[in-house]
């Protein structure tokens, strides 16, 4: 069942364009740890993600990333994780600390999207994205992609959408310089 739902959101995201081959990774909180998809999975294909306990070392075949989906969940009540590529609002990470968003949308559900520091699978950006995670629903690491937290994985791949589209609108209006 854990399955099914990891594939139609992973098939969510890809047909939005917020993932791409097999860049990305999700998570959804269980007692004693997390499920959390595997090391470089497609995330619109059925597979049983990988059980991360609370402490000690991750099994084989987790994700490179469980350590920032370890921390939001220590720092955090957040029940399920997306973190994605969306390519405006990577774009727009290099160009601002913080994403105001101008549409509709962005100001009500996500009226400020943090940009962070960190390198992939590091303590640093786990740190950093579990600090902004504990008072906005999405963060954006610069350069690398979006983390979004809530209670279903629905609602976070819905928060993902919402900062890429925020983002593709700052972009497009010319409000943040286009990185070319």
């Amino acid at each position: 069942m854990l399955d099914q739902e990891f594939e139609r959101i992973g098939g969510r995201l890809f047909l939005e364009g917020l993932v791409g081959a097999s860049f990305g990774n999700m998570s959804v909180r269980a007692e004693g740890g997390f499920y959390i998809t595997r090391s470089g999975a497609y995330l619109d294909a059925r597979e049983m993600p990988v059980f991360v306990p609370d402490g000690g070392e991750a099994p084989d075949g987790a994700s490179s990333e469980y350590r920032v989906h370890r921390a939001v969940y220590r720092a955090a009540p957040h029940r399920a994780i997306v973190h994605a590529h969306p390519v405006h609002a990577v774009a727009a990470s290099f160009n601002t600390d913080s994403i105001k968003p101008i549409d509709s949308e962005g100001r009500i559900f996500c009226p400020e999207i943090p940009v962070v520091e960190g390198e992939p699978g590091t303590d640093e950006i786990a740190q950093n994205v579990s600090e902004a995670l504990r008072n906005h629903p999405v963060t954006i690491v610069r350069g690398h992609g979006t983390f979004a937290a809530s209670e279903t994985l629905d609602e976070a791949y819905i928060y993902t959408s919402i900062a890429e589209y925020a983002c593709r609108i700052l972009l497009l209006s010319g409000r943040l310089r286009r990185v070319l």
